[in-house]
């Protein structure tokens, strides 16, 4: 009798798929057949050749729309999934997951039933290319400890870097040099591959020599390496690539879990190829239900005076021009040191405004920073004028005012500033007063600008103010005559301080709150009195870096008076005040009087793989509470943003909750806003706005010609929920 098959093998083999096929199946029909939906729902079940896949994504694209947008849901524990609420389109809809690679996209559209059948990875170099950026930067080596304080000369550390953790801080957040990681990722395909496109080189240290020239940021870059010493640094990321190269591979990450499987995530592409976005604004934090399903307002920065402007609703994309009030404000960013090998020779950020972030205010008004003349300041922010900040705290030089655009008038209007504005944020108080924190001239100064007063005059001189930091060390509790920063504590006297402050954050009690970018990093709280130029008083706490924590970055206040900060330890730490023992002023309280206020919370990723040290290999941009419960996992949530994780990072209840944006690979955000769209509304009223903020676009996994994406996150009570 023949067998029609060459050999035993083939039947085997044949055998195989045919049992394979039957798992399949029966999986499905005990995964719960049914998914029940609505003509705007794509539903069903997820499976392979190991039986339900659960703890999966899968994604929904259209083109068919003004923008593109996708959608974003997690199966569940028996591989089911539900996409709800996707505009009438015809959608590329496929799976992605860690252990697998991506299933082929499949047409469907809403309405629908779709099962879906993910691929398993075939091995694990293939698995490990839609792993978050953060595990394979976990492959870098970190130069021993011996190595520090840096020794100099050519092929050492600066005498600048002065220990292993002062490196990972200035190379993870930076400090007023920058860093390798507060302008994009490390560990992503683009950074830990060397692209054809730089060129032929002897090496790949030299290929790192060049790269790190390339495009308009090269100058920040060089400098970066500078500071840490050129050749050293080169060497370490050189030695990384060619591991990677030779094959080895990170660790897997976990796949979502729990409450991590109720996300739906909804993205829109909104700017240019050439356009990077700092972040964006939705509503007034004060009260998020301001703006309720309004539009979504972009900070380009130096890339564009061209804000981009996306109306969620309609999927449609706009631009409001914010061009600056003098024309002879000069381009914010500078040429380029060599070729890029996306963009050649082209200068791609023109920006003259900088628009570097904006909030909105309780009328639906938008308030930004924004360059809006050249950097020389009028003469009354000057040396004699009478202003009374002025006499303080004589200001030459400012090169980022504010301005104001309201969508009901559709009216642009600027404030000239005497300091250096750089991050906002609205006081809850009867002036509206919007606070600043000045970056990047040296000072060390919280500005104000009295919106109130602003409304009744357009008079700026007259509507803002500003003040340095003195610390009441004479613990009188009353600002006295003061020291200055490089001078010794005298006990009849305050003392002024230099702290260069990063953020702003006022506080429901009136205090006024902000980070300093430094190693090991400190936070400043000001009690700003009756009357500032006269009455406010600073208190520093610094970071206590032999308990793992170090490298502040962005950091945010929550409604009980406890500050949550970002690390470059790969923390997210609090500092609660209320727990300090010490007295809070006198000649001691200089900033280690109350370590008792620090907690650090590691964030969930692998650390360096040769550390056995606290944190993690993340170094988070930014800190944002969720005040008011926006988002669904309660009031006072705090949430970080994860620039090496493809995503955000929430603590609820002492416990992460991982935000994983799974495509496109690449999501780097330095902000997070959240509206309440409907209060009544359940989890379809509420929701996280993000922007990619990335300075490279062009280096997420879609390569050249991606743009910017908006992101709406909302949590479901479940993965089916409609």
């Amino acid at each position: 009798m023949k067998v029609g098959f060459r050999s035993w093998a083939s039947v085997t083999t044949c055998l195989t798929l045919v049992w394979s096929a039957i798992a399949v199946i029966t999986a499905q029909q005990q995964s719960g057949a049914a998914i029940a939906i609505d003509n705007d729902d794509i539903g069903g079940v997820v499976t392979s050749t190991k039986g339900p896949e659960a703890g999966v994504w899968v994604i929904a694209e259209t083109r068919e729309l003004p923008t593109r947008v996708a959608k974003i849901v997690v199966t569940d524990d028996r591989g089911r999934y539900l996409i709800p609420d996707l505009p009438k389109a015809n959608y590329d809809v496929w799976v992605r997951g860690y252990g697998l690679v991506d299933s082929q996209k499949v047409k469907a559209a809403p309405g629908k039933t779709l099962n879906l059948t993910a691929v398993v990875a075939p091995n694990a170099k293939a698995a490990a290319q839609y792993y978050p950026a953060a595990y394979w930067m976990s492959l870098l080596d970190i130069p021993d400890a011996s190595e520090f304080p840096g020794k100099g000369g050519t092929n050492n550390f600066t005498t600048n870097i002065k220990s292993q953790d002062h490196f990972l801080s200035i190379m993870k957040t930076g400090d007023i040099f920058g860093s390798c990681m507060t302008c994009h990722q490390l560990g992503d395909k683009a950074t830990r591959e060397v692209p054809k496109e730089l060129g032929t080189f002897p090496s790949t240290k030299d290929a790192w020599l060049r790269r790190i020239q390339s495009g308009q940021a090269g100058g920040d870059m060089v400098k970066m390496f500078g500071f840490m010493g050129v050749q050293r640094t080169a060497a370490m990321f050189a030695d990384w690539t060619d591991r990677i190269a030779g094959g080895e591979l990170p660790p897997a990450p976990p796949r979502p879990t729990g409450v991590e499987r109720n996300i739906v995530i909804t993205e829109w592409n909104w700017g240019t190829d050439k356009t990077y976005l700092h972040d964006l604004a939705v509503t007034d934090r004060r009260n998020p239900t301001v703006n309720a399903n309004g539009l979504v307002y972009s900070s380009p920065e130096m890339s564009t005076e061209n804000t981009p402007v996306l109306d969620p609703t309609t999927s449609k994309v706009t631009a409001l021009d914010v061009p600056p009030q003098d024309p002879k404000t000069p381009v914010a960013s500078g040429p380029n040191l060599k070729p890029s090998p996306y963009w050649d020779n082209e200068n791609i950020w023109t920006s003259r405004s900088d628009v570097h972030n904006a909030m909105f205010d309780g009328q639906g008004r938008l308030w930004m920073t924004a360059r809006i003349r050249p950097p020389a300041t009028p003469a009354w922010c000057r040396a004699g004028s009478s202003h009374p900040s002025a006499k303080r705290f004589p200001m030459n030089e400012a090169v980022r005012q504010a301005a104001m655009y309201d969508p009901k008038t559709k009216k642009l209007s600027y404030i000239d500033l005497c300091f250096h504005a750089h991050h906002l944020n609205f006081a809850e108080d009867a002036n509206n007063t919007l606070w600043f924190n000045d970056l990047g001239m040296g000072h060390s100064i919280f500005g104000w600008l009295n919106t109130k007063m602003w409304d009744e005059t357009h008079d700026a001189q007259k509507s803002e103010g500003w003040t340095g930091l003195v610390l009441d060390t004479n613990g009188n509790g009353k600002r006295d005559p003061y020291v200055g920063p490089k001078d010794p504590i005298d006990p009849a006297k305050d003392k002024l301080i230099a702290d260069e402050l990063y953020s702003v954050n006022p506080a429901p009690d009136g205090s006024i709150w902000g980070s300093v970018n430094a190693y090991p990093g400190s936070i400043i709280r000001l009690t700003p009195g009756a009357n500032p130029n006269e009455t406010a008083l600073a208190e520093r706490f610094e970071v206590p870096a032999e308990k793992g924590g170090y490298g502040v970055r962005g950091m945010d206040v929550d409604r009980n008076g406890v500050a949550w900060v970002a690390l470059s330890s790969g923390h997210l730490a609090s500092f609660d005040r209320r727990k300090c023992k010490a007295p809070l002023n006198g000649p001691k309280a200089t900033g280690r009087h109350c370590d008792e206020g620090w907690t650090f919370y590691a964030e969930p990723l692998p650390q360096f793989k040769n550390l056995e040290k606290p944190g993690s290999v993340e170094g988070s941009y930014w800190a944002w509470v969720d005040q008011k419960n926006s988002f669904g996992l309660g009031d006072n949530t705090p949430i970080a943003t994860g620039n090496e994780s493809d995503g955000y990072l929430a603590l609820n209840n002492g416990k992460w909750v991982t935000i994983r944006v799974p495509y496109p690979m690449g999501t780097y955000s330095k902000g997070i806003d959240g509206r309440i769209d409907n209060p009544n509304g359940g989890w379809k009223g509420r929701g996280l706005w993000v922007t990619t903020s990335t300075r490279t676009p062009f280096h997420m996994e879609t390569g050249k010609g991606q743009t910017p994406i908006a992101m709406h996150i909302q949590l479901r009570p479940d993965p089916l929920a409609k």
